[in-house]
């Protein structure tokens, strides 16, 4: 899946970590909304909130810098970018990770749409899992 990263003029020092809506899409569960969620590291966080200075919001500690159609976080509930990337996939532009994918939809199940993205994801792990056998 190709995300165009070029808009937000920006090299990256670390490869951007996918997570939300276009992650689960990225993994055949179901179509994302419009917007496309990573978490990046400390350094290019503070490049970016210096890029971007008028487009910061703070979600309960949580500091998302949101250009275009990104919203791009320097960590989601306390876990930060090195944390969430640990065995991740390395894609050309970004990194993904199933397992923090379902471990950050555990975190927010309490809402319908994340408990259903937490179940899709279950699901496919089981299902991979059995065709192994």
């Amino acid at each position: 899946m190709y995300i165009d990263l070029g808009k937000l003029d920006y090299k990256f020092l670390h490869k951007p970590l996918l997570i939300g809506g276009k992650a689960i899409e990225y993994y055949g569960l179901r179509k994302s909304g419009q917007d496309i969620d990573f978490v990046i590291s400390g350094g290019d966080h503070l490049r970016l909130a210096q890029k971007y200075p008028n487009n910061i919001k703070n979600l309960y500690g949580d500091i998302g810098i949101c250009e275009f159609e990104f919203e791009i976080w320097n960590q989601i509930c306390t876990f930060d970018y090195n944390y969430l990337k640990e065995n991740a996939i390395e894609e050309k532009e970004y990194a993904i990770s199933l397992e923090k994918l379902l471990f950050l939809k555990a975190l927010a199940m309490k809402m319908p749409k994340y408990l259903k993205d937490l179940e899709l994801i279950v699901d496919r792990i089981l299902k991979e899992a059995y065709d192994k056998q």
